[in-house]
């Protein structure tokens, strides 16, 4: 067989399997966002994608593996590693704050379906808990470098830490800071942004704050 000829059809082979990993993650996604993770089989991800159990393994593997490639693919996409680079250009505390809030803020509301999968997936699963935290230490980090930048900067109040900021971050630009304003108390998300932004600013200039 010409060589071209098994190149081509390798190709195709790749391509056909890309394809049917990519069924699988949007099948499995649509059916623990509008069921449950926990109440979700492998079963009903392979019958979901049209695809035989077996595939269902050997494509993307176990229910938690699944669920990790589908929180991945959102870290992937998500503006958290770009929010360091661009926030080095700020050159005071309003900027610096604004652009952190408006950042976390798009990623919040982007990937909200993913963040109730987070959570609720955290509550019933042990693995799938150790993939939850995972995602909030990478989270956690990206807001770390935010403080370092702050405190390098002079911006915040001179007696707070790089880790002591990074606590302020997290307080009001953390999962849950977002999903308590616009999922349990309904507003929306200029409103929360705004409102977030204002208490990091209070936050970081007091010298009386603990």
């Amino acid at each position: 067989m010409p060589e071209g000829t098994r190149s081509y059809r390798s190709k195709r082979r790749e391509q056909a399997a890309a394809q049917t990993r990519q069924d699988i993650l949007d099948a499995a996604r649509h059916l623990f966002s509008t069921r449950g993770y926990a109440r979700v089989t492998m079963t009903d991800v392979a019958r979901s994608a049209g695809v035989a159990v077996k595939t269902l393994y050997g494509s993307v593997g176990t229910k938690t593996q699944i669920l990790h490639a589908l929180l991945t693919a959102d870290l992937a996409d998500s503006r958290a590693g770009e929010t360091n680079d661009t926030l080095r250009l700020t050159r005071d505390l309003p900027s610096a704050v604004g652009h952190i809030a408006h950042v976390t803020r798009v990623d919040t509301e982007r990937f909200a379906r993913s963040i109730e999968l987070l959570l609720s997936s955290a509550a019933s699963d042990e693995s799938a808990r150790e993939v939850h935290d995972q995602v909030l230490t990478q989270y956690r980090e990206a807001l770390r470098g935010s403080a370092r930048h702050l405190v390098a900067l002079g911006a915040v109040a001179p007696h707070l830490t790089v880790e002591g900021v990074a606590d302020r971050l997290w307080l009001c630009f953390g999962l849950s800071a977002w999903r308590t304003l616009v999922t349990e108390c309904h507003w929306d998300y200029d409103a929360a942004e705004r409102l977030l932004t204002r208490q990091a600013l209070l936050l970081l200039r007091d010298p009386e704050s603990a």
